[in-house]
């Protein structure tokens, strides 16, 4: 029988298309699922089957010829493991790996299973397809003998059809349109988008070392993520190394705590990387190298009071201290070291112009004294290396070849190149992009830890917060995330984003999958008493979304008692009809008032009415004590301005509410939800479940997930 693939348009199931055709299983293709949904293949008889491995089997019993699943039961069973295995190739980090023992088990076979084609070649071959350029690369190579010959074989065998569909489907990035290729087609400046993309200078492909080196002194927000994740996508396209290294050199602002949630953000972000590092890992190379460009005379000790410092910094005016001999620097270092009084007085500053126009050449600070105990390494030291200092110093020695900056760092990189040449280093070239910036939305840690000491916000998970686990816990889905960064590309132009773009994005990626769900206002509600209604309630079980059956069922109880909103109740007429959402059309007879307010409305159900002629589509939930306790919770802005200006304080911008919970009635279905489940509350919006169902008297806690539209202020 024919049947139809559903899909996510980002990661076409290639072995399931590639097997069908081979086995001679028409198949129509839908890449109508949204993104990170598994596959599904829909029979015509309300059947159907999920995931890549049970749709292969099935493809493998009803192939054209038997062998397709094995000659016997053992063969079969091999099948089946390497059908568990094909998805490795799939995996960035496990790539060489399984090229590597598929080669030597290949040594004197033909086929992975048996004397015959199975549907594990076609699996793994597809697999190997979709992987793209690294695999074609590889494939030119001398490198994997055994595995190109096999992969060579069953291309000659079956060209026309399966280079068809590797065409289709899988670009030089591999299969489907991934975040990768996205950033692909916006990683150059011009708006042209046949303009060729902008290159890592110097880049070599196998030899690009790149490093995403965030601060832990907070949580990751959505500008870190954009440099995260451009970081990722460079190594992947050079087929390089990404370092994540942990720029610990500020104890009075860092922690374990940071560190470990700045680890969990990027695993949610989907990236890879190849090491972890930390600045802090180099502490005695950095105070060796400080000494000895201070022996050299090209840094020295300064005692100038801070205030004056930058002051004479901004006139260009050199310190009195910066002719000092070698042994004054010196012996002001040791007590710098030790962390004496006179030592606390004192930075050590590079020696290179105090007339250049470019301010961050006049005199850095390399060195400053602090007696914080420091998160990993307690107070072994007394005096920490500045991030200028030693950024250039660390890439220079962990292999980076490139630096990824923000644009706001520009005249900084003068200063990056300047210090590398003193210290005798290789060059690493800076590549810059354009910081992200939201609008009504601080990104400066120390602003947003002002919100979480002054208890603002719950935490830095806050759903207000710009972390990505404040917005993911608003509702946000990380593809969605991910795809809003990626469309940014790599530009250097300074850009203010629209929060509803991304929120639109999110939109398209849950609508179609999200379960639907119905709830009433608790105090904004009346009762519609259905004259003709059920003498007993009963139970129907409907979908939860009917355009999604892994959406799974609902118990919906009917009966002669419902409630309404009170909104929609005062916007209805005597003798009018409508449609309740559904049951079918009713009829209103009468509406009771009290003081000019609606307590009750009467009518009778009129179910073989037409629900085109209706005007009003509403919702309801019948009158039963197994209603769900709800606490619906609105979100704005944290501040009342859209951009703030440098000379602006935020605290004269805060928002006064920023935060609005509504009770409410869910129906009975809606204790089961779980802990990040996002429904759709129908005709109210979509919504997070942020705390579960417990007990009746604690409500369920759902967070209202914007959908892209302008959101009403709560003020």
């Amino acid at each position: 029988m024919e049947a139809k693939l559903a899909f996510s348009q980002d990661s076409p199931p290639i072995s399931i298309i590639c097997a069908a055709k081979v086995a001679g299983i028409p198949l129509t293709v839908q890449p109508s699922l949204a993104a990170g949904s598994a596959p599904t293949l829909q029979f015509g008889s309300g059947e159907s089957l999920h995931g890549v491995n049970p749709i292969l089997h099935f493809i493998a019993r009803g192939a054209s010829f038997s062998s397709f699943s094995g000659k016997n039961a053992i063969e079969f069973g091999h099948v089946v493991e390497w059908l568990e295995y094909a998805p490795i190739f799939l995996s960035g980090s496990e790539f060489e790996n399984a090229c590597s023992f598929v080669d030597g088990y290949l040594a004197s076979r033909t086929f992975l299973v048996g004397h015959g084609l199975t549907i594990a070649d076609i699996a793994v071959w597809s697999n190997l397809a979709g992987i793209g350029q690294r695999w074609e690369s590889l494939r030119k190579s001398k490198k994997y003998q055994n595995l190109v010959r096999w992969f060579n074989s069953i291309d000659a065998e079956y060209r026309d059809t399966l280079n068809e569909i590797v065409a289709a489907y899988v670009g030089k990035r591999g299969i489907g349109k991934s975040p990768a290729p996205s950033l692909k087609e916006k990683v150059h400046d011009s708006k042209d988008p046949s303009a060729p993309e902008v290159d890592l200078p110097g880049a070599k492909v196998g030899q690009v070392c790149v490093r995403f080196a965030p601060e832990p002194s907070g949580y990751l927000h959505i500008g870190h993520a954009k440099a995260a994740l451009l970081n990722k996508y460079f190594a992947e396209r050079y087929q390089g190394r990404l370092i994540v290294r942990f720029d610990d050199t500020n104890p009075s602002k860092e922690s374990n705590e940071f560190v470990e949630n700045l680890l969990k953000d990027i695993e949610t972000l989907g990236i890879k990387y190849d090491a972890v590092t930390y600045t802090s890992d180099y502490f005695p190379k950095l105070m060796e190298m400080a000494e000895s460009l201070i022996k050299q005379g090209k840094a020295y000790v300064d005692d100038t009071p801070k205030e004056q410092m930058r002051k004479e910094r901004m006139d260009g005016i050199e310190s009195r201290c910066r002719n000092n001999t070698v042994e004054e620097n010196l012996s002001l270092w040791k007590e710098m070291v030790n962390g004496t009084e006179r030592g606390m007085q004192c930075c050590v500053r590079g020696k290179l112009d105090m007339q250049d126009p470019n301010k961050s050449l006049r005199d850095p600070v390399y060195y400053r004294c602090n007696t914080d105990p420091h998160h990993r390494v307690g107070s072994k030291y007394k005096v920490y290396p500045t991030y200028d200092f030693a950024c250039p110093f660390v890439d220079a020695l962990e292999g980076v070849t490139h630096a990824l900056r923000s644009s706001e760092y520009h005249d900084r990189n003068a200063q990056y190149y300047r210090i590398l040449q003193d210290m005798g280093l290789r060059r690493v070239e800076i590549y810059e992009f354009s910081r992200l910036n939201m609008v009504y939305t601080l990104l400066s840690k120390r602003k947003l830890l002002w919100f979480v000491q002054n208890k603002k916000v719950e935490d830095w998970t806050d759903p207000r917060f710009p972390t990505v686990q404040g917005i993911v816990r608003r509702g946000l889905k990380v593809e969605a995330l991910i795809q809003f960064i990626l469309q940014q590309g790599a530009s250097k132009n300074l850009n203010l984003m629209e929060w509803d773009k991304l929120w639109t994005i999110n939109k398209k990626i849950i609508d179609p999958v999200c379960a639907r769900h119905t709830a009433v206002l608790k105090d904004q509600r009346v009762i519609f008493t259905l004259t003709n209604g059920p003498e007993k309630p009963f139970v129907r079980i409907l979908p939860r979304h009917k355009k999604c059956e892994a959406a799974g069922k609902k118990a919906t109880t009917f009966a002669n008692r419902i409630w309404l909103d009170y909104a929609d109740a005062s916007a209805i007429s005597k003798g009018e009809e409508v449609t309740l959402m559904d049951w079918g059309n009713a009829i209103i007879k009468e509406i009771k008032m009290e003081n000019g307010v609606i307590t009750e409305l009467v009518g009778e159900l009129h179910l073989e009415g037409s629900v085109k002629t209706t005007k009003l589509k509403i919702t309801w939930l019948a009158d039963i004590d197994e209603l769900v306790p709800l606490s619906l919770v609105e979100f704005d802005y944290l501040i009342s301005k859209k951009k703030l200006e440098e000379d602006e304080d935020f605290l004269d911008n805060l928002n006064p509410c920023t935060r609005r919970e509504t009770p409410a009635l869910g129906d009975a279905n809606m204790r089961n939800l779980k802990l990040g489940e996002v429904i759709q509350i129908e005709r109210k919006g979509y919504y997070r479940c942020d705390a579960p169902f417990i007990r009746s008297s604690k409500p369920v806690v759902l967070f209202a997930i914007p959908d892209g539209r302008q959101q009403a202020s709560l003020n």
